[in-house]
């Protein structure tokens, strides 16, 4: 009983299914599975492997992260990657992030702040690695860096399930910050700075500077 409640060691399908959906949503962030490509299990498969119980898995927990989208057809498809799909993910983003730093700001401690500035010079080395060898592994080790400075912001919210919607919005809106990397289109000084601003009004709890400062950096996303 106390494994089905609370899980017990991770089987060898799981394992499988972490592993594809690792490599699929891989391939959809760098463009590899286009916006609104159908995909079809067979063709899966003899891409990427696994069993069709495993990639129907996979499949369903990439469709519950919105980077795949179940059809009418009981099929599947890459979801659609548009400039609204953009503001709208944007949107959605800012909200859930602000309200996490607001209750962050409001019941974080100094624990919280160190997290903070952990994540912060992590982000600034991945900042200079990727400027100097902009490779798929340091681009994916940037962003990496980039969602962990958004998830310390509001590790002190209190609200785990905040903390997982911002995640996965997070996730929705890489493909496109991935592609401003590869356009040469990320403006790393610009971010730099706002985040030595974002810092500063994070330990003088400065709430409606950290406010401004956090919808800049979101905004960024936009590339305009």
């Amino acid at each position: 009983m106390d494994k089905l409640l609370f899980g017990g060691r991770k089987s060898e399908d799981d394992t499988v299914v972490e592993m594809l959906a690792s490599a699929i949503r891989r391939d959809i962030s760098f463009g590899v599975l286009r916006p609104d490509q159908k995909l079809k299990l067979t063709d899966l498969r003899q891409s990427y492997g696994g069993s069709n119980h495993s990639m129907r898995e996979t499949l369903r927990i990439l469709t519950s992260e919105g980077v795949v989208e179940a059809t009418n057809q009981r099929g599947f498809r890459v979801t659609s990657a548009t400039e609204d799909d953009l503001r709208d993910i944007l949107l959605v983003r800012l909200e859930v992030e602000k309200l996490g730093l607001k209750r962050s700001l409001e019941f974080g401690d100094v624990a919280w702040e160190s997290r903070v500035v952990a994540a912060l010079h992590a982000v600034r080395r991945a900042d200079a690695l990727v400027q100097d060898c902009p490779d798929d592994v340091t681009a994916l080790e940037w962003d990496e860096a980039c969602r962990d400075l958004s998830m310390a912001l509001i590790s002190a919210s209190g609200s785990p399930r905040l903390m997982d919607m911002a995640a996965q919005f997070y996730g929705q809106s890489r493909r496109f910050r991935l592609a401003l990397l590869r356009e040469g289109r990320i403006d790393f000084a610009a971010r730099a700075a706002r985040r030595t601003s974002l810092q500063e009004a994070i330990i003088a709890r400065e709430e409606a500077r950290a406010m401004r400062l956090l919808e800049e950096e979101i905004g960024a996303d936009l590339g305009a």
